[in-house]
C-alpha cells in the first residue's frame, strides 16, 4: 500500500522511545523537484530533513523512458540542497530521482511542464480559492493542499448574507480528496473562519480543525447538530445557536470528534476594550473575532488552539487530541476592562518557544500567554494589525517582537515596537498615539546586522538600534526566501522582489502572469511555504479564472545548506497559523540571514505513519 510500511513491534518501541522528550515531526520525502530554468537547463532542489547530518551526501539520477538511469553527479553532493543539469535532453523527458548516505530515497520525478506546477481545481459555482495550508493527508511523506473556498464574504463590522465556507483538499497532482461543507450557520469572513491543518494525534496524517456549527457537513455527508435551523439573523449574523469545534480526518474529511466551542458568545456587549481601537458593540463584530494556532504545550506533542477576541476580552482554549478525542487542557481568558490583558490582541498571532525551555508560548499580540495558560506579561501597547517574531539579531540570545499596534487613543503608546519576546522589554518605539496598519521586519540590507523593520507611514528603513538607515521599500505584504543569498525578498500582490539597497529601489525577479493575490489590500498568497526542494520558499497564487492554484518554485542556485524549514518547529508552527486572520509571514526561530551563525541542531522525533 503507497506510502505504508511494515515495522517489526521492537523497532517501533524503539521508535517510540526515541521520541519521547523530542518534538513529534512530520515525516517528509525529500520534495524533490525539477523545473528548467532561464538558460535550458534542468534546475533540482530537494530537502535535507531535519534528523540528518548536515553534511549528508546525495546522489542524482536522471533516466529516460525505456533506458537504465544514469547518476549525473561526479561525487556525492554535500554542501549544498540543488544541482543544475545541464547536459539533460528535454526533448525525452527525463525524470530524475536522488539517494542519500543515510539511505533515503525518493520517488521519481518529471521536469515541471511550466515555471511553475498548476493544481486544477474543483471550485464551486461563485466561489474562489483564497487562503490555502498543507499537510500530509495521506501518509506518504508530501503534503497535500487545504483550500479554503469563498463566495459572498462581509467583515465583522457589516451586515449581510454570505455563503457557506468551503474546505477542499487536493493532491500535488491535482485528485480533489473531499470537501467540507461548513453550512449556513458559520459566516464567511477573514475573521470567522479558521481552519488549522496539522497532525495533531501523532499518527503521521495531518488532521483539520476548525469551528462547525448546526448544519456543517463533512465530506461524508454526516451533519453536525441539526441541519433544519437558521441561526441568521435578519442582517446576516449569527449571534444564536450553538457553536461546535470539529477535527476532521485529513484522509477522508469525516468528522472525527465535535465539542463544544471554548469560549461561548456570553455577553454579546462584553469583548470591547480599551486602547486601540477601543469601542464596543453589540452587534456581533467584536465578539465574533476569531483566531487559531497549533503549539506545542508539553514540549513534545502538538496542542490546538482556538481562540476568541482581541479588541478588549481574549480567550484562547487549548485542546489535545488523544485516542480520537478532543480533550481541553487550559483556558485563558483577559475578561474584565480592568484585566492588564485585556484589548491587547492582534489580528494575527504567533506560537514561540520564548524562553527556551522546549515549551511553546503564545504571542498574542501585545501579551504573550505561557505554555501552561496563565498570563506571562503585557507590554501594554494595545491591540495591533501585524505581528512578526523571531530571532532578528544574531547577537541577541532573546527573540524579539516587531509589533505593530493601533494606539491612536493612547498619546503615550507606540504605533511600531521592538521588544524582546521573552519579557517584553521595549528595545524602541515609534509612533506614538498612532493607528499603524501594517509593518515588516526581514533582512534586506547585508550593511547592517540583524533584521531591518519598516512599516507604513514610515519614510525610512530601520535598524536594530532603531537608527534610520535609508529610505524604505514601496513594498510591506509579506517576504519570502527566493534567491540564493540569505537576504530575504519582499512579496506582494502577484511579484516578488528584491530590495536594492545601495540605489534603494526595488529590483523584479518574479512575475506570476495571470495570477492574482487575495484579501483585498492585503494582497496576500494562498501560501508561502517552503512545501517543496530545498530550504527557499514556493509561493501560491490561484489564477484568475479561479480554477487552479499554481505553485511557483526557485530557480536560483544557491550555496547554502540548511534542513528544510518545515522541519524547524517554529517555522513548521508559523505555516499552520499563515492562514488566520491578516495572513502574516511565516519565521525560523534562529536567525536566518547575512553573517548568521550555524543554526543549532533541533531535539525533534520524525513521525511515520503507522
Amino acid at each position: 500500500m503507497k506510502g505504508f510500511r511494515i515495522v517489526p513491534t521492537f523497532l517501533l518501541f524503539m521508535i517510540a522511545f526515541a521520541l519521547y522528550g523530542q518534538r513529534q515531526m512530520e515525516y517528509l520525502d525529500r520534495g524533490l523537484v525539477a523545473v528548467k530554468n532561464e538558460t535550458g537547463g534542468i534546475f533540482l532542489s530537494w530537502r535535507l530533513l531535519g534528523d540528518e547530518p548536515v553534511d549528508t551526501g546525495f546522489d542524482l539520477y536522471r533516466r529516460y523512458a525505456g533506458e537504465k538511469e544514469e547518476k549525473i553527479n561526479s561525487a556525492p553532493i554535500t554542501t549544498v540542497t540543488n544541482f543544475v543539469d545541464e547536459q539533460a535532453d528535454l526533448s525525452r523527458n527525463p525524470g530524475y530521482s536522488i539517494r542519500s548516505t543515510t539511505q533515503r530515497e525518493s520517488r521519481e520525478v518529471t521536469v515541471w511542464k511550466k515555471e511553475y506546477l498548476e493544481i486544477p481545481l474543483q471550485t464551486p459555482e461563485g466561489y474562489g480559492p483564497n487562503d490555502t495550508s498543507v499537510g500530509d493527508l495521506t501518509g506518504d511523506g508530501q503534503y497535500e493542499l487545504v483550500v479554503h473556498m469563498t463566495g459572498r464574504s462581509k467583515d465583522n463590522s457589516q451586515d449581510g448574507f454570505t455563503d457557506p465556507p468551503i474546505l477542499q483538499a487536493y493532491t500535488l497532482e491535482g485528485n480533489m480528496l473531499w470537501e467540507i461543507n461548513l453550512g449556513k450557520n458559520i459566516r464567511e469572513g477573514a475573521h470567522y473562519t479558521q481552519f488549522m491543518v496539522y497532525d495533531l494525534d501523532g499518527d503521521g496524517i495531518a488532521e483539520i480543525a476548525c469551528k462547525t456549527a448546526d448544519g456543517s457537513k463533512d465530506a461524508l455527508g454526516q451533519v453536525i447538530g441539526d441541519d433544519n435551523r437558521d441561526w441568521r439573523n435578519k442582517e446576516g449574523k449569527i449571534l444564536d445557536g450553538p457553536e461546535y469545534l470539529t477535527v476532521f480526518s485529513g484522509r477522508t474529511g469525516e468528522a472525527l470528534s465535535t465539542v463544544d466551542y471554548i469560549p461561548g458568545r456570553g455577553d454579546l456587549c462584553g469583548w470591547g476594550g480599551e486602547g486601540g481601537n477601543a469601542g464596543n458593540d453589540c452587534n456581533g463584530n467584536r465578539v465574533d473575532r476569531f483566531l487559531a494556532g497549533v503549539a506545542y504545550l508539553d514540549g513534545s506533542s502538538p496542542s490546538l488552539l482556538m481562540a476568541r477576541g482581541y479588541y478588549g476580552r481574549s480567550v484562547v482554549a487549548a485542546w489535545d487530541f488523544k485516542k480520537g478525542e478532543l480533550q481541553s487542557r487550559w483556558v485563558f481568558d483577559s475578561e474584565g476592562r480592568e484585566n492588564p490583558y485585556s484589548g491587547q490582541g492582534n489580528h494575527s498571532l504567533s506560537i514561540n518557544d520564548i524562553d527556551s525551555d522546549g515549551k511553546d508560548e503564545i504571542v498574542y499580540g501585545a501579551m504573550v500567554i505561557d505554555d501552561d495558560g496563565s498570563g506571562l506579561y503585557t507590554t501594554g501597547l494595545r491591540h495591533g494589525d501585524a505581528l512578526h517574531v523571531s530571532q532578528f539579531y544574531p547577537e541577541e540570545e532573546d527573540q524579539l517582537v516587531w509589533g505593530i499596534h493601533e494606539n491612536e487613543t493612547n498619546e503615550a503608546g507606540y504605533g511600531v515596537a521592538l521588544f524582546n519576546a521573552r519579557n517584553g522589554e521595549i528595545v524602541w518605539g515609534r509612533e506614538e498615539g498612532k493607528d499603524v496598519g501594517r509593518g515588516l521586519a526581514a533582512d534586506i540590507d547585508p550593511r547592517h546586522k540583524g533584521a531591518e523593520y519598516w512599516w507604513n507611514g514610515s519614510h525610512g528603513l530601520f535598524n536594530y538600534q532603531g537608527e534610520e538607515i535609508s529610505q524604505k521599500p514601496n513594498s510591506i505584504n509579506f517576504a519570502i526566501w527566493w534567491d540564493g543569498d540569505l537576504l530575504r525578498e519582499l512579496l506582494d500582490k502577484n511579484h516578488i522582489d528584491k530590495w536594492g539597497y545601495k540605489n534603494q529601489s526595488l529590483q523584479r525577479l518574479m512575475t506570476a502572469e495571470g495570477c492574482l493575490s487575495n484579501n483585498g489590500s492585503k494582497s496576500t498568497p494562498a501560501l508561502a511555504a517552503d512545501m517543496l526542494g530545498d530550504w527557499r520558499e514556493e509561493v501560491v497564487f490561484r489564477t484568475a479564472d479561479n480554477q487552479a492554484l499554481r505553485i511557483f518554485t526557485t530557480q536560483l542556485p544557491s550555496p547554502h545548506r540548511f534542513t528544510t524549514l518545515m522541519h524547524n518547529p517554529q517555522y513548521r508552527l508559523s505555516i499552520a497559523w499563515q492562514n488566520v486572520g491578516y495572513n502574516q509571514p511565516a519565521h525560523t526561530d534562529y536567525y536566518l540571514g547575512v553573517d548568521m551563525p550555524p543554526p543549532g541542531k533541533k531535539e525533534i522525533g520524525i513521525i511515520r505513519k503507522k
